[in-house]
């Protein structure tokens, strides 16, 4: 897959960033050489490579999947500018 300036300035406009047309030429040389080193990675046998979480071998701390509220409902809605029945009270968003 190739880059040009085209899609640089198709990404920028996506990403909401300016970029002047020398960097566009610098960009597309720059992601063009990642998707070459993406294309060597595609070329690596992994078949019967498990997939790690770490390099090293660890149990993770599971906790119990206990649903609670956390019991502190007052203290959030004492940060709120205004709060009904227990609920935040926001300004209406859509007409």
């Amino acid at each position: 897959m190739s880059i040009d300036t085209k899609t640089v300035e198709k990404i920028a406009r996506l990403a909401r960033i300016r970029v002047s047309d020398t960097e566009k030429e610098k960009y597309a040389a720059e992601l063009n050489n990642i998707m070459q080193w993406i294309e060597q990675l595609q070329e690596v046998d992994t078949d019967g490579v498990e997939p790690l979480t770490s390099v090293v071998d660890m149990e993770l701390f599971k906790r119990k999947d206990e649903i609670t509220d956390g019991n502190i409902q007052e203290k959030i809605l004492a940060n709120a500018p205004e709060s009904k029945e227990g609920f935040f009270v926001v300004p209406k968003v859509v007409e």
